[in-house]
């Protein structure tokens, strides 16, 4: 006997159904971005450049601020990469490890996008998603703002900044992190003009929910997946515009350190053939680079409603 074709269509439907309902939204894209090699591939390296910064500190045989006058000067030659002396990336034109100082300026590069782009999502985020849900005047006058504050060159705004309230990491951050917001605030806009409009939007205004908690508790949740993709777009921003600063020298200041300014030393000895004091914090800044966007492309493949 052969079994019912009715039945076996039913059984088919039904392991159908049951796989459909438990895939969940955040699943299926957490699906679609492991099937993008390069997403992959840059992910593990960005995993490697944060243990490298995290840990790279304790393989390290000198400390960052260790002088070693016998490689400075005319003997600058000497401290090219080796492991028997444990240079493992020699030394700069002052005689320091330049290892231990890679590891600092990729960890402080790093804090740099990080932060910045947390500060500019969240700020960007609640502002764009109060002027959307609000809309009128309210809306037209907080992004007329934003438009006044986008129209200022955002590179004269920091480089001011720093000059008037001091080189330091916070200024960095707070210079950053506040001026980059805009771009996020109108996308967040965009996104809370079709949501405050949906069925779950409207029944807690009828049930009488405040506006604070229907923004905080209904609108930002939704816009969570455009967020995460431009805060993993944003970092590699925020970590060229930080290498821009500190290669003028407005930057991190000595002791710290950065890629950027790294690569502005390298960038002056390099005539001299001291190509590895260049070599290296290039090196990890492109691949860092190159990394939180292949990550970023993957998280937005991963994350458009056209895409499913």
């Amino acid at each position: 006997m052969f079994p019912n074709r009715a039945a076996v269509e039913g059984v088919g439907d039904a392991a159908q159904l049951a796989e459909i309902k438990g895939r969940s939204l955040w699943a299926d894209a957490r699906t679609r971005f492991f099937r993008n090699k390069a997403a992959v591939v840059s992910l593990i390296m960005l995993g490697l450049i944060g243990a490298f910064a995290l840990f790279g500190q304790f393989f390290a045989q000198y400390d960052k601020g260790f002088v070693d006058f016998s490689l400075i000067g005319s003997n600058a030659n000497k401290g090219v990469p080796s492991i028997e002396n444990g240079h493992y990336f020699g030394t700069d034109s002052n005689g320091r490890d330049l290892y231990a100082r890679v590891v600092q300026g990729t960890g402080i590069s790093l804090m740099v996008g990080i932060v910045g782009a947390m500060v500019a999502v969240i700020v960007g985020t609640l502002y764009g998603a109060t002027a959307g849900y609000f809309g009128g005047r309210i809306d037209g006058a907080m992004m007329r703002i934003v438009d006044v504050l986008m129209s200022i060159p955002f590179m004269f705004v920091l480089i001011l900044m720093l000059v008037i309230f001091g080189r330091s990491i916070f200024m960095l951050f707070l210079g950053i992190g506040l001026i980059s917001w805009l771009d996020m605030a109108r996308i967040a806009r965009g996104q809370t003009l079709t949501i405050k409009n949906k069925e779950f939007v409207e029944v807690a205004v009828a049930t009488g929910v405040r506006p604070i908690k229907i923004i905080l508790r209904h609108i930002v949740p939704n816009l969570l997946g455009i967020v995460i993709v431009y805060a993993t777009l944003l970092v590699p921003s925020m970590i060229i515009f930080e290498s821009f600063i500190s290669f003028l020298g407005l930057g991190v200041q000595e002791p710290n350190t950065s890629l950027g300014a790294l690569i502005n030393e390298g960038a002056r000895t390099m005539q001299f053939g001291y190509y590895w004091q260049i070599a290296y914090p290039l090196f990890f800044f492109v691949v860092t680079i190159f990394a939180f966007f292949f990550v970023g492309d993957g998280l937005r493949d991963a994350l458009d409603p056209k895409d499913r």
